[in-house]
């Protein structure tokens, strides 16, 4: 057999250490079979990933990639060594230049089993083939294997006390097929645990329990900003609990901090995460994560939200539509930009704080989380610096706590073939144009109530291009309030909104699966006819839930004044009781 040279990385190197207390040094040089594999997916082959690479020999098998037994894959990357007869399996992660993980499983393989189909077979490089069928979280998988080789190994984890795989098949469209045989001599492996030539410093790994490695694996493959851990967001004027770098406006119910975004590599995914919980307010309240952009191009020198934060609400712009009430930064103007919303929310009736109030049949959830895709804003802002903001409405001194972190994923080509739409690339010269936020953050702060739709002419905001705006599109949210029987909050309202005095779009805002969330509402109020308040249709939201914006297209937008206008048939005010509805919108386009 020809002698090829082969230089395997540290993670290797590392395995082997770990793995030599269950087998002693080799006396010989070991022998065997290196095998190269391509992905295909519905007969094209998978673009963006790295080719696997099998060394199989007699008694054992690593699993690894062209790139990495190179020593120039890009991090995190894994690797794993198999011993069938033994029915060890030792999993190993380069998390980055510094830190190395693995795991050694001793029951997975044993736990394998397949049928053998004995009547189909096929040939694949020469190789005559049997066949065996598994099932694996719903997916069938068949493994065309062989037998006439000295060696056994797969490409993945199954199938190898079966043979050398040379084929794997899931659900029938994706496959895994050997694609090149070549074999190899002098790579001793004991000699390599203690120490071969490589070119990457070795790095003493940390051997993990199997969920422990998979989790430490999944968080190195994105980017996570913390932005507030145990946060409280209460009304009170003293903070009680300090965190480094948050500040708080509005008697507490708005916590801000100010951070760097990286560069957003084109193709990449961004998410906002917030897990929340009551720390003594029993109600649902309205939330809002936004941003502040700082210093960013169309920003630099225009008077933004956190004027009003700083200096009061009389420091915003002013907003008049007839109907006799005033509304200050509401709207963009020439000198001001609004609040960008990343994500409306709305807490639950008083999770984990309640949960001692006990019903048969409920187990409480401890927390409430959500997570909002915000690719086609956080794109826009990428290597800015901008203030991120968290408003929650409430009353409360204990009030509610808060974790926040913002999630980057890189651009993968493996994702993009089977989910990533098509509207979440990154334009070429990206546009982001925030217009209005009703929603008043600042309500503990005298911002008053978004009540501007009591009268036909609603909210209506003029903007100029100084060019041209291809794609254009209004990122539109949408909920009504009125916490009474006739309040909007309970009323479907149509929406109407018309771009330079055309009607654009209408729908409705509407939830009715309210009643799904009810772990979340241990405080909610129980009626005589058996439902809970948490179970009532809403206009587009329900206590414990995020509300999802709507995509209006604005088609290729001339340079020039532009106008865009919200109308909705506001109901009428109650006594003291009346109706509001919290609408932001922000213009993306290239």
């Amino acid at each position: 057999m020809p002698n090829l040279t082969l230089r395997l990385s540290a993670i290797v190197l590392i395995g082997l250490c770990i793995w030599a207390f269950a087998a002693p040094a080799a006396a010989a040089p070991t022998e065997g079979l290196k095998l190269h594999y391509q992905r295909t997916y519905n007969g094209k082959p998978v673009e963006g990933e790295d080719a696997i690479v099998l060394l199989a020999a007699r008694s054992e098998a690593l699993i690894s990639a062209e790139a990495v037994l190179a020593g120039k894959a890009a991090f995190p990357h894994e690797q794993t060594l198999v011993k069938p007869a033994a029915g060890e399996l030792l999993q190993l992660a380069r998390l980055n230049s510094s830190e190395t993980i693995a795991t050694l499983d001793r029951e997975a393989l044993g736990k394998q089993r397949f049928e053998l189909i004995e009547s189909e077979g096929k040939t694949i490089l020469g190789h005559r083939c049997r066949i065996a069928r598994t099932v694996v979280n719903s997916n069938t998988i068949e493994l065309c294997y062989t037998n006439e080789l000295p060696v056994a190994g797969a490409p993945t984890v199954l199938g190898h006390q079966l043979g050398l795989v040379l084929e794997l098949v899931r659900n029938g469209n994706f496959v895994i097929r050997a694609t090149q045989i070549e074999a190899f001599l002098g790579l001793d492996l004991g000699a390599m645990a203690q120490g071969g030539s490589t070119d990457e410093p070795f790095v003493a790994p940390a051997l993990l329990d199997g969920p422990s490695y998979k989790d430490r694996l999944w968080k190195s493959r994105f980017t996570t900003i913390p932005v507030f851990q145990d946060q409280i967001v209460n009304f009170s004027e003293q903070d009680r609990e300090p965190r480094e770098g948050v500040t708080r406006y509005a008697n507490g119910t708005v916590v801000l901090k100010t951070l760097q975004l990286p560069e957003i590599q084109p193709g990449s995914q961004v998410f906002v995460d917030l897990l929340a919980r009551s720390n003594g307010d029993a109600y649902d309240r309205t939330g809002s994560v936004f941003v502040i952009p700082l210093k960013s191009q169309g920003h630099a020198g225009k008077r933004s939200f956190m004027d009003g934060l700083q200096y009061g609400v009389a420091a915003l712009p002013l907003y008049q539509n007839g109907n006799g009430r005033s509304y200050r930064g509401v709207v963009a103007t020439e000198g001001y930009a609004p609040l960008i919303e990343l994500m409306r929310f709305f807490t639950p009736f008083g999770v984990k704080h309640f949960n001692h109030l006990q019903l048969k049949g409920k187990t409480w959830h401890e927390a409430v989380p959500y997570r909002m895709d915000i690719t086609d804003i956080a794109t826009r802002l990428s290597g800015q610096t901008v203030a991120v903001g968290v408003f929650i409405g409430n009353y409360d001194q204990g009030g509610h706590k808060i974790d926040l972190n913002l999630t980057i994923h890189a651009s993968d080509a493996a994702t993009a073939m089977y989910s990533k739409p098509q509207e979440h690339k990154p334009a070429a010269s990206p546009v982001l144009i925030p217009l209005f936020n009703t929603t008043n953050v600042m309500e503990m702060a005298k911002q008053d109530y978004a009540t501007m739709f009591d009268v036909p002419k609603g909210l209506e905001v003029k903007f100029t291009l100084a060019r041209p705006l291809k794609n254009a599109r209004l990122r539109y949210i949408a909920t009504g309030h009125g916490g009474w029987t006739n309040g909007d909050e309970f009323q479907p309202k149509k929406n109407t909104l018309l771009l330079d005095g055309k009607p654009l779009f209408a729908f409705v805002p509407w939830r009715q699966d309210c009643g799904a969330y009810r772990l979340f509402n241990p405080a909610s109020g129980n009626f005589n006819d058996g439902l809970s308040s948490s179970d009532l249709s809403r206009s587009n939201w329900c206590p414990g839930t995020a509300t999802n914006p709507v995509y209006i297209d604005l088609g290729d937008l001339k340079a020039g004044r532009h106008v865009v206008s919200v109308r909705i048939p506001q109901g009428a005010r109650e006594g003291e009781s009346f109706s509001a509805w919290n609408v932001s919108g922000v213009v993306v386009g290239e």
